[in-house]
């Protein structure tokens, strides 16, 4: 089977991811909150670091419930700095927290966060062919809407690997079984 040639075949958390996450539309408000969260983590370090300890993650940040993290306080942050399953950083932590905050914000507004996010595209995917792009007018747009509402950790680049890990952006490689013309 033909993948994009970014995946690491010898992980097989990888190889599922790509198969069977990536670039595949989400709806799931707890699914779009938890990729929202790993992308954050993600800054600064491997897509791949990451999702090797997305079950760490998981666990640490009670499944990504964002009732939960929206009421983690100084104690549960420490407790959590002491986890060294996790990717540990206190900056990263405390956004988490107050993006959850202002991601059910989004949600009372716009009646889900799918409904939010998912407008900016008129409920359609972008096919777009991977290639070295890190940002684009799309990521831009979003990025600066979500830091204007008081979110961090979410940069054009980190928005950018957001919309194509929850499937607006679909931007496997033409080679890839994946891949689907418009």
């Amino acid at each position: 089977m033909k993948r994009c040639s970014w995946v690491n075949l010898k992980n097989s958390l990888y190889v599922n991811y790509h198969d069977n996450e990536w670039g595949k539309p989400q709806h799931d408000e707890q699914v779009l909150f938890e990729f929202l969260v790993l992308e954050m983590f993600q800054a600064g370090l491997s897509w791949e670091c990451v999702l090797n300890k997305r079950e760490n993650f998981r666990r640490a940040f009670d499944n990504f419930k964002i009732e939960k993290i929206a009421s983690y306080n100084e104690q549960k942050i420490n407790q959590l700095l002491l986890d060294k399953t996790i990717i540990r950083n206190r900056l990263k932590l405390k956004a988490m927290i107050e993006n959850s905050k202002i991601f059910q914000a989004i949600q009372k507004e716009w009646g889900s966060f799918d409904n939010y996010i998912w407008s900016f595209t008129n409920n359609q995917v972008v096919f777009e062919e991977f290639y070295e792009r890190t940002t684009s007018p799309l990521s831009d747009k979003i990025s600066k809407d979500l830091i204007n509402r008081g979110m961090k950790f979410v940069g054009s680049t980190i928005i950018y690997a957001y919309l194509q890990a929850i499937g607006i952006i679909n931007g496997h490689e033409k080679a890839c079984e994946y891949y689907k013309k418009k």
